[in-house]
């Protein structure tokens, strides 16, 4: 790699650091306002799973620091989801050197989309998901059998289906952008309609519970929202037709003045 080639590269990673060192500022006042209510949103985070349990159980931690450190992870959380439009703004700080001018303007609806999408499919897998599921695992204690569940197990079990939800969520902001890159088209995106079916049912195995239910929940969504992707994608697509057309006359008709 030549100097002037390090050049570029070593800016990108600055860039990288300064977006990465406002990211933390924000989700840590975030954090140092959450953890004021820490103890509150973790009573909030397991209600889904108190609902089904049955009357007088409750969950256990067999580790003397284990309650400490989980309402640490819980303030973390909500300092994410509470600086979300920061982050993505950041993130698209990041990636805006290499757009088009016209392109940047697209600022404000990619923050308000990324934002809503993630903090909408957390909030799905909290409300939708997470009562089906839980009820699904708990129906399996008996006379024999009880379940007992730890909050360490509990919260990282929650956390990873809010973030997975969160993320598919953010399916249409990303096929705008492949749009936009000239890397998908419509056409193509409904060719491939079957296959991405089948890939949203094999992520939902991966990122779910082995179960039939919550792999379904998180699948549906995903169809639901490729298919709104596509449209999105007609949108972009049409745009920048538009705007190459329009530009294609200004040329012509200057050419014909000169």
């Amino acid at each position: 790699m030549t100097d002037e080639d390090k050049q570029p590269f070593l800016g990108h990673l600055e860039e990288l650091r300064k977006r990465l060192v406002i990211c933390a500022i924000a989700v840590g006042v975030g954090f140092a306002v959450s953890y004021a209510f820490s103890e509150r949103l973790f009573n909030l985070l397991i209600m889904p799973l108190k609902a089904v349990m049955p009357e007088g159980d409750q969950l256990i931690f067999t580790n003397l620091p284990e309650m400490f450190f989980t309402y640490l992870k819980v303030a973390f959380l909500s300092g994410v989801l509470l600086m979300a439009p920061v982050i993505f703004y950041q993130l698209w700080m990041f990636i805006a050197p290499g757009l088009y001018r016209r392109e940047k303007k697209y600022v404000i609806p990619f923050v308000v989309a990324s934002t809503i999408l993630f903090v909408g499919g957390a909030l799905f897998g909290y409300f939708v998901v997470f009562p089906f599921g839980f009820k699904f695992f708990i129906g399996f204690s008996n006379e024999y059998v009880k379940a007992l569940p730890s909050v360490k197990q509990y919260f990282s079990f929650a956390i990873k289906l809010l973030f997975a939800f969160g993320i598919v969520f953010e399916l249409p902001v990303v096929i705008f952008f492949l749009t936009k890159m000239g890397i998908v088209t419509p056409e193509l995106l409904s060719r491939k309609r079957k296959y991405a079916i089948l890939l949203t049912f094999v992520l939902a195995a991966i990122l779910t519970p082995p179960d039939v239910i919550t792999q379904c929940m998180m699948a549906g969504p995903l169809i639901i929202l490729y298919e709104i992707g596509i449209l999105v994608s007609r949108t972009a697509r049409n745009k920048k037709e538009a705007r190459e057309a329009k530009k294609e006359e200004e040329e012509k008709k200057e050419d014909e003045e000169g």
